[in-house]
């Protein structure tokens, strides 16, 4: 049979004849106002990079300071290369005109349209596109010359202020650049960053040091700190919404320890598909790690299309269509809605509604969007038994070899018939670990624009509605609570949700809270449930390592932790550990146990880091000592510093946030209260 009709092939994907983007595009944009220590991490990372591009790849730079300069890589001669103003935000059309590529507007216009690719049959490119974008193989030499020499920016500053950094003059030149030559192509914008623009289009901060970066409530009460806020993250909106026209990508790499203005440039990245990694320093493993992996390709037992290539796509679009009972109500992650228009769409909406149809940007093999759906039967006329329903997805993209691809993902199943009848039938094929993440996504959408307070009362409304529905129970009787095993842990994922940094940005800077929440938007179930609920892992001389609660309890003194919270990965010892580690033991010959014991967990933690993005800080602490706070303020608060038997307990949480039982103790009183 054809592969459509074997069922369990419910995803296949073709490869479009007579179409060919031609090779990525990769446009480098460097922040050149950084120390000489941190630019030479930096430079040696992306001479790195370079063996790690398709040798048919186009790569362009871009450095940027007090100027912006545009790096001419097919000029070898010499060094050469066009300067803009950091103060002044450029037309597409002007930055042409002084690169000298508005000579041939018409071939831009042809390049800018989604039907170039498909009348021409092959990539259009603007005539003098190869000054400024060559293929890796050509312009390798050139491009490791300029990175070698590559120095801080020579403008001179007082010692009381900060770098004058023109971070969105030159993400606007950049998206300019590409705009201009390679529209409508596969092509990435790769932001290196370490510190706030100061300057010009995007700035979200003045240049003294007197002058300090916005929290969270200069923000929410428009103080003198975020009076650049609002126009900064206006600025950058646009030029997102140019980047999705053209099907252009932006990723972003801030390394300082100071706020970049993340938070502003946010909608770069969630809007078009982007990567973004934060780290303290370009020298850490964090970012180099990170932007090794944004390379990464197919293996070579892949399928032979895709063997070899780089797992990244472009210029992705998913459509939507269902049968006619219900409807879709809109996405969340990192897509923009199309505006699209059918039958498939629901009346009311969540995050990007109102269409059937996305524009994802760049895809990964993990890119995950959320869709929900609305039940749009009318009441008047039930649906009768037996009756299916079917659920299409149609995802179109670049592959990195330039050919298109066309993914058509294909569901039905039957409707419960009469859902408040067959309850138990309904509640058999509820999916908690799905549920919790598309409730937590909802919510992390909610709290960019709402106060965390109503964010909660939310998220508790929703959780109370559900157990009320499905948790058996009688009435006045909160003992007599309980729920099947197919809601068991739900109300658990919650209770960590509450207390997650996606809701709570306590000791957070507006900056943090932006980049885990845009991480956390991409993401799929299994690692959005690690970023909700860490993974716990215990080891000790009473047998292999088990997992164990995410509680107070679990941090004895005589084991050591594993805590898999996928951004920080932390190594914990307890007390009694910790001071056998100090007096030498595991250097010993007859206590070969205890060395393997402390190596066990580091060996673990390496193997939990080797494919997440953006890699996760890896930490190895002590019970007692400052970073042990990594570890202590994720655990279930069930032992504090009010509790008489806690005295010289290792799992001592000195918090008045409620622990779980005391969590689902109120939770059962509010589902049986009359």
């Amino acid at each position: 049979m054809p592969a459509e009709l074997i069922p369990n092939f419910t995803s296949v994907e073709y490869q479009l004849p007579n179409r060919n983007a031609g090779a990525p595009v990769f446009l480098f944009t460097v922040d050149v106002a950084l120390s000489q220590e941190e630019l030479d991490p930096l430079s040696d990372s992306l001479q790195q990079s370079l063996a790690l591009l398709p040798e048919n790849a186009l790569v362009g730079l871009i450095t940027y300071g007090r100027f912006v300069y545009v790096h001419e890589l097919g000029f070898s001669d010499c060094p050469k290369s066009y300067a803009f103003r950091g103060d002044k935000e450029y037309s597409a059309s002007a930055v042409a005109s002084m690169l000298g590529l508005d000579s041939a507007d018409s071939a831009a216009g042809t390049a800018a349209g989604p039907g170039a690719n498909a009348r021409a049959g092959g990539p259009v490119e603007v005539p003098g596109t190869e000054r400024f974008l060559m293929p890796v193989s050509e312009c390798q030499f050139t491009l490791e010359n300029i990175l070698e020499d590559l120095g801080k920016d020579p403008w001179p500053r007082e010692a009381t202020d900060r770098h004058e950094r023109c971070t969105g003059a030159a993400l606007s030149v950049a998206v300019c650049l590409l705009q201009r030559t390679v529209g409508w192509r596969g092509a990435r914008i790769t932001l290196f960053t370490g510190g706030p623009c100061t300057l010009g289009p995007g700035q979200v901060v003045d240049k003294p040091y007197k002058a300090s970066l916005r929290s969270h409530l200069d923000i929410q009460k428009g103080n003198d700190e975020a009076k650049h806020h609002a126009d900064a993250s206006k600025f950058y909106s646009d030029l997102a919404a140019r980047c999705v026209q053209n099907s252009h990508v932006v990723d972003i790499f801030a390394c300082a320890l100071d706020q970049v203005g993340l938070l502003e440039m946010k909608s770069c990245v969630e809007r078009t598909g982007g990567l973004c990694a934060m780290a303290d320093s370009f020298g850490q493993s964090v970012f180099k790690e990170s932007f090794r992996r944004m390379f990464a390709r197919f293996e070579d037992d892949a399928p032979p299309c895709d063997a070899g290539h780089l797992t990244v796509g472009f210029a992705a679009t998913l459509e939507v269509q269902t049968s006619p009972e219900f409807a879709v109500m809109g996405a969340l992650g990192p897509c923009t809605s199309l505006k699209k228009a059918s039958g498939s769409v629901a009346e009311s909406a969540i995050g990007e509604g109102g269409t059937c149809a996305w524009a994802m940007g760049g895809v990964d093999p993990g890119t995950t969007i959320a869709l929900y759906f609305d039940i749009t039967n009318n009441e008047s006329s039930p649906i009768p038994p037996g009756k299916r329903r079917f659920l299409q997805l149609v995802t179109r993209y670049q592959h990195s070899s330039g050919r298109y691809r066309l993914r058509v993902t294909t569901h039905g199943g039957m409707w419960c018939p009469d859902p408040v009848a067959n309850k138990s039938a309904l509640a058999a094929s509820f999916d908690q670990e799905a549920a919790a993440a598309l409730i937590a996504r909802i919510s992390v959408h909610r709290a960019r624009e709402q106060e965390p307070a109503d964010v909660l009362r939310w998220v508790d409304r929703n959780l109370i509605r559900l157990c009320g529905r499905f948790a058996d129970f009688t009435k006045e009787d909160s003992s007599s609570f309980s729920l099947q095993p197919t809601f068991s842990i739900f109300p658990q994922f919650m209770f960590h949700l509450r207390r997650s940094a996606f809701l709570q940005v306590f000791n957070q800077s507006p900056d943090e809270a932006a980049y885990k929440r845009m991480v956390f938007a991409r993401e799929d179930v299994s690692n959005s449930l690690v970023m909700i609920q860490p993974s716990l892992i215990c080891y000790s001389f009473q047998g292999p390592p088990v997992p164990v609660l995410l509680d107070a309890q679990s941090a004895r003194q005589d084991v050591i932790l594993l805590l898999d919270a996928y951004f920080n990965v932390v190594v914990w010892h307890g007390e009694t550990i910790a001071l056998w580690r100090d007096q030498g033991y595991a250097d010993r010959p007859e206590h070969a146990a205890f060395k393997s014991l402390l190596e066990a967990p580091q060996h673990d933690a390496g193997t939990l880091m080797e494919s997440r993005f953006p890699v996760p800080r890896y930490i190895k602490c002590d019970s007692g000592k400052s970073q042990a706070r990594f570890v202590m303020a994720r655990l279930n608060p069930s032992v504090t510093h009010k509790d008489a038997e806690a005295t010289g307990s290792s799992g001592v949480i000195p918090t008045d946030d409620v622990s779980f039982q005391v969590f689902m103790e109120h939770l059962a009183k509010l589902v049986v209260a009359p």
